[in-house]
């Protein structure tokens, strides 16, 4: 007997041209939107037009606490009765989060897991709208914001089952003019998020079902929407496999990669996304290490296997990780020690990443010592 729960956007839209219903569903919302935007919105100024009584909000990386403060301010002068996210996933992300606390009084520290108080929210946040113009977070549909503590050099998140989107509009042509090193690192990112709930202990057929099929979308688009990245054919695959990660992971969890990734870029100030492409091989080889040796039985050896044919069309445990080790080659992915780490960090990262939230899902319990083995042969 399979027990689960399943939570997302109230409204999805997906496929090419379909950011076309934004003023719609923000006119269903509100009066007074309150528009998160990356550090160009006038590549959407078409969109941005259409908004009546719109106040836009640049979020120029990825949002600090301080940023969170000034937005929700900025949202509160406004008057803001609902928050649209136009972005990557760190726009998505600010919006979420300022979303939440427009209406609530107190700190965004009051409310953060791990470095916060963890507070619950009184008030219920503002309608929420996800336009993401980048395949990678499917932050679109997943309850949580992450926001980065510089003083802490940690990435935490705030959560709740209401900050899900009200819409969550997925337009493939609003990422063709992602750079190749944005489509590289914001497409791993995605193709992790659907391995790593396809491993989880916590995966449920709902969620394989999304998982799977994210994977072999990724298996055959995420290499050519690096190397041709007006193909929207590809695009659309990767904003697919995005959408289908962000649903997995929100209801199965993540694992190592992203464990570590949280508190790599938090040290670093890299980019989530390639973080995680960073870590992505040697976390996997790493977790089957490990299940090899100490869990021999467990199912997510052959979930490792299944992904490597659902990848590479080949079977098998080895075809996952050649298939990872070329793709991370292919797309000129960097080290950790390019990124900025030093061994000397290696024991405070691990001791981090094992109390994160993102570990939740990984499918065996790593030691201090597999962890840091992860990172030196990352580096």
């Amino acid at each position: 007997m399979t027990s689960f729960a399943f939570a997302t956007a109230a409204r999805i839209a997906f496929g090419p041209g379909s950011s076309a219903q934004l003023p719609d569903a923000v006119a269903e919302l509100g009066a007074r939107p309150f528009v998160c935007t990356g550090a160009t919105p006038d590549r959407f100024a078409t969109l941005l037009e259409g908004l009546d009584g719109a106040r836009s909000w640049p979020i120029t990386g990825e949002p600090t606490l301080d940023d969170i403060r000034a937005g929700v301010t900025a949202a509160r002068e406004h008057g803001a009765d609902v928050v649209v996210g136009l972005g990557g996933g760190a726009v998505l992300d600010a919006a979420k989060i300022i979303a939440a606390l427009v209406p609530n009084d107190g700190d965004v520290l009051d409310y953060v897991e791990v470095i916060g108080a963890g507070r619950a929210m009184t008030q219920r946040p503002l309608p929420f709208v996800a336009v993401p113009t980048t395949a990678g977070t499917g932050s679109e549909v997943t309850m949580n914001g992450v926001v980065t503590s510089p003083e802490h050099g940690v990435k935490v998140s705030m959560r709740h089952p209401t900050m899900l989107a009200r819409v969550a509009l997925v337009d493939p042509e609003l990422t063709l003019g992602c750079p190749p090193a944005v489509t590289a690192s914001s497409g791993l990112d995605a193709l992790t998020h659907c391995l790593e709930s396809f491993v989880s202990p916590m995966a449920n057929p709902l969620t394989d079902g999304f998982s799977s099929e994210g994977l072999r979308r990724a298996g055959r688009s995420q290499r050519r929407a690096y190397t041709h990245g007006d193909d929207l054919e590809a695009r659309t695959d990767m904003a697919l496999c995005a959408l289908l990660g962000g649903l997995a992971l929100a209801n199965a969890k993540l694992g190592a990669v992203h464990g570590l990734a949280g508190v790599v870029g938090g040290l670093t100030g890299a980019p989530h996304g390639l973080t995680c492409a960073t870590l992505l091989v040697e976390c996997c080889r790493g977790n089957v290490a490990a299940l090899r040796d100490r869990a021999p039985e467990d199912p997510a050896l052959a979930r490792y296997a299944e992904a490597g044919a659902l990848l590479s069309g080949t079977a098998g445990v080895d075809a996952l990780l050649d298939w990872l080790a070329e793709t991370v080659r292919v797309l000129e992915v960097p080290t950790i020690g390019e990124l900025g780490v030093t061994s000397e960090q290696y024991s405070q990262i691990c001791k981090q990443a094992a109390a994160s939230s993102s570990m939740k899902g990984n499918p065996i319990m790593l030691s201090a010592d597999e962890l840091e083995e992860i990172l030196r042969r990352s580096a």
